[in-house]
């Protein structure tokens, strides 16, 4: 399988989805947008998609030039049947591309936070895996509507939609489910004055929210990993 994935900052990388994919067998093509590498030009010859998060919001067109083609090319991997996972940033822009409304600066959460599933979401291939409800990591300050025609999947008190599907198999994922504590250990390096200005007490506080969350969270995000994988359908 073919799959492309599509980094919108630095230092955002697949965490834990990679290991999976790659013992699936997936080719990964690599598309880092934010250091000017273009975006594939259709869904032609990928049977899949994956769109990462970003400091950016949805909307940024003038600093992230690369965003209005982004959306148009997910809209058409999702038009087309093929397995869609946006992640963050990358599912504000799934529901950018579906004709949402993003909503910039309205839902900010980081850490480790509950999310639970809406009946739907606990009766859906991919997020059912999770649970009922379950913590994993987040961090954003933007949210979204829900797509027209799309199944609201999950939510929490922060942000009503944490998680939606359009048609067969385009996911769109507020979450870092991908965000093991390894990830989590390098994002809290390598942003760590972003991180600092946002929860000052972060450095105290993520050993034991790491301990206490960790595990349950890491566990969910790889069994979603894998669920999301056994959607992906050869496209010729």
């Amino acid at each position: 399988m073919k799959i492309a994935v599509v980094q919108n900052f630095p230092g955002t990388g697949l965490g834990q989805l990679e290991q999976p994919l790659r013992e699936a067998g997936a080719e990964l093509v690599e598309v880092l947008a934010f250091d000017g590498d273009a975006l594939p030009r259709s869904p032609d010859g990928f049977d899949a998609m994956i769109v990462l998060g970003g400091a950016q919001n949805a909307l940024d067109d003038e600093g992230s030039p690369w965003l209005p083609a982004l959306t148009d090319l997910m809209r058409d991997f999702a038009h087309s049947g093929r397995s869609v996972l946006g992640i963050c940033l990358g599912s504000q822009l799934l529901a950018r591309a579906c004709g949402a409304d993003n909503l910039v600066g309205v839902a900010p959460e980081f850490g480790w936070c509950d999310v639970a599933l809406t009946p739907e979401g606990q009766a859906d291939p991919v997020l059912g895996v999770a649970g009922d409800r379950f913590p994993i990591f987040q961090w954003h300050d933007d949210t979204f509507t829900l797509p027209r025609h799309a199944v609201r999947l999950a939510g929490n008190d922060a942000a009503h939609n944490q998680a939606f599907r359009v048609g067969r198999a385009a996911y769109g994922v507020q979450f870092h489910f991908e965000a093991d504590r390894r990830l989590v250990d390098e994002w809290s390096s390598t942003f760590v004055e972003t991180i600092s200005s946002r929860r000052p007490d972060w450095d105290e506080r993520r050993r034991f929210d790491a301990e206490t969350f960790g595990p349950r969270a890491d566990a969910v995000g790889l069994a979603i990993a894998w669920a999301w994988i056994g959607t992906i359908r050869p496209s010729s």
